[in-house]
C-alpha cells in the first residue's frame, strides 16, 4: 500500500470519526474508503472493524459519567453481545465471499436510510426515555434482538449503533445520553470480540488498520466540538445520499 493511499485512510478515518460524532454510522465513510484503496470487500470488511476499536475507545472515555450505576446490567449485555459479536465474524469467515457481495450493498442501503432518519430515531427515543425514570431489568426478548443486534454488527456494523440505540431506548426507561453511553459499551463489545476474531484468523490488512485507526481516533475526540459548529443535516443528509449511491454501484458492478 502506497503512502498516498494510507494518507487517504487516515483521512477518511478523520472522516469516519466524525461521521460517528453525528449518527454513530462511522463505518459509512470508513469502509467505502478501504474499497476505494483497491482491497476486496471481505478484507476491506475485517480490516474495518479492527480499526473501528478507535472509536470505541474513544467513545468510552467520554461517557463515564453516564456510564455510571449501569455497571451490573452493561456486564450482562456486553457478555451476550460479545457472543454476537463472535457468531457474525465467524458467519462472515465460513460464508462464500460472493455471498457478502451479494449482501453488501443492502447493508450499506440499510445504514444510510438509518442514518438520513437517525433524527426521527432519536426523538422517538427520547420521548420514550422521558415516559419513565430509572432503569428497568433487561428482559429476554432485548437480550434475544440485542444478540441479533450484535450478530449483524459482527458481520457487517454500519448502522448497529443506531439499532441498538433505538432498543436500549425502547427497553431501558433512562435518558437518551445514558442509552447512548450503554450503547457504545454493548455495540463496542461485540466490535471487540470480532475484531479478535479477524485478527486471528482473518486477512487484515494492518497498516491500513494503523492509519485508519489514527485517524478514526483523532476524528472521535474533534467531533463533538466540530459537530456543535457545523450545521448536521446538510452533513447527514449528504452522507446518506452518498451512501445509498455506492449502495446502487457496488449492486450493479457486483
Amino acid at each position: 500500500m502506497t503512502g498516498w493511499q494510507l494518507a487517504f485512510l487516515f483521512l477518511a478515518g478523520v472522516g469516519g470519526g466524525l461521521t460517528g460524532s453525528v449518527a454513530g454510522l462511522a463505518s459509512l465513510v470508513s469502509y467505502p474508503a478501504l474499497l476505494a484503496v483497491g482491497l476486496p470487500p471481505v478484507i476491506a470488511n475485517v480490516t474495518n472493524t479492527v480499526a473501528m476499536f478507535a472509536t470505541t475507545v474513544g467513545s468510552v472515555a467520554g461517557s463515564r459519567q453516564e456510564l455510571h450505576g449501569q455497571g451490573r446490567a452493561l456486564l450482562r449485555l456486553s457478555l451476550l453481545t460479545g457472543v454476537g459479536g463472535a457468531a457474525g465474524g465467524a458467519l462472515l469467515l465460513v460464508t462464500p465471499s460472493e455471498t457478502f457481495e451479494i449482501i453488501v450493498p443492502w447493508l450499506i442501503g440499510l445504514a444510510s436510510v438509518l442514518l438520513m432518519l437517525a433524527p426521527r430515531l432519536r426523538a422517538w427515543a427520547q420521548r420514550h426515555a422521558e415516559e419513565g425514570a430509572g432503569a428497568t431489568p433487561l428482559g429476554p426478548l432485548t437480550l434475544v434482538v440485542a444478540f441479533g443486534v450484535a450478530l449483524y454488527g459482527g458481520y457487517f456494523g454500519a448502522a448497529a449503533g443506531v439499532m441498538m440505540l433505538a432498543l436500549l431506548s425502547v427497553a431501558w426507561s433512562q435518558s437518551l445520553a445514558r442509552s447512548n453511553a450503554a450503547k457504545n459499551i454493548a455495540t463496542g463489545a461485540a466490535n471487540l470480540v470480532a475484531a479478535v476474531v479477524f485478527a486471528i484468523v482473518a486477512p487484515v490488512d494492518w497498516a491500513a488498520v494503523g492509519s485508519m485507526a489514527a485517524g478514526l481516533l483523532i476524528g472521535a475526540r474533534l467531533g463533538p466540538a466540530l459537530v456543535r459548529r457545523v450545521p448536521e443535516t446538510p452533513l447527514r443528509l449528504a452522507i446518506g445520499a452518498a451512501g445509498l449511491a455506492l449502495a446502487v454501484s457496488l449492486w450493479v458492478n457486483r
